[in-house]
C-alpha cells in the first residue's frame, strides 16, 4: 500500500498540471493561441471592425482639411475619402498587419481599439493628425532644403 503512494503522487502531480494548464489556456487563450497567418488575419480584421478605415479616414480628411484653404478643402476631402479605394486600402493593411505583427499583437491592438477607452482614443485622433501635419510638412521641407545645399 505504501509504494503505491509515491506513485499516486506523482500521477496526482501530473493532473494537477493538466488541470492548470488548461484553465489557463481557457482563461487567456491569446496565449495558448497559434501564431499562423490564418491567426494573424482574423486578428487584423477584429482591429479593422475596431478602427473601419473609411471612417478613419473621413475624419483625419475633416480635421486634416482645417489646414488648408478654403478653396482647396473640398477637393483634399474627396481625395482622402471617394477617391481612396477603400477595399484595396483595407486589404492592403490586413495584410502588412499580418506580416508584420504576431496575433498575440494584433488580438491586444484588436481589443484595446474596440474597447471604451480605445475608442475615445480614435475620436481624438483626426485632430491630433491635423495638429500634426503641418509640423511634419515644415521639418520634412527644412530636411529637403539641408539636402538640398
Amino acid at each position: 500500500m505504501l509504494s503505491a503512494l509515491p506513485y499516486q503522487s506523482a500521477n496526482m502531480k501530473l493532473q494537477v498540471f493538466v488541470l492548470v494548464v488548461l484553465t489557463f489556456c481557457a482563461w487567456s487563450p491569446v496565449y495558448c493561441a497559434t501564431d499562423t497567418p490564418e491567426t494573424r488575419h482574423h486578428e487584423a480584421d477584429r482591429y479593422l471592425q475596431a478602427i473601419p478605415p473609411k471612417a478613419l479616414f473621413e475624419d483625419m480628411a475633416d480635421k486634416m482639411a482645417t489646414n488648408l484653404p478654403a478653396d482647396q478643402r473640398q477637393q483634399f476631402k474627396q481625395m482622402m475619402t471617394k477617391d481612396l479605394d477603400i477595399v484595396a486600402l483595407s486589404k492592403a493593411m490586413t495584410d502588412a498587419m499580418a506580416k508584420h505583427f504576431t496575433t498575440e499583437e494584433l488580438k491586444a491592438l484588436a481589443d484595446f481599439y474596440g474597447s471604451p477607452v480605445g475608442k475615445s482614443a480614435m475620436q481624438k485622433f483626426g485632430a491630433y493628425m491635423a495638429d500634426l501635419m503641418p509640423i511634419i510638412a515644415t521639418e520634412m521641407m527644412k530636411a529637403q532644403a539641408k539636402l538640398n545645399q
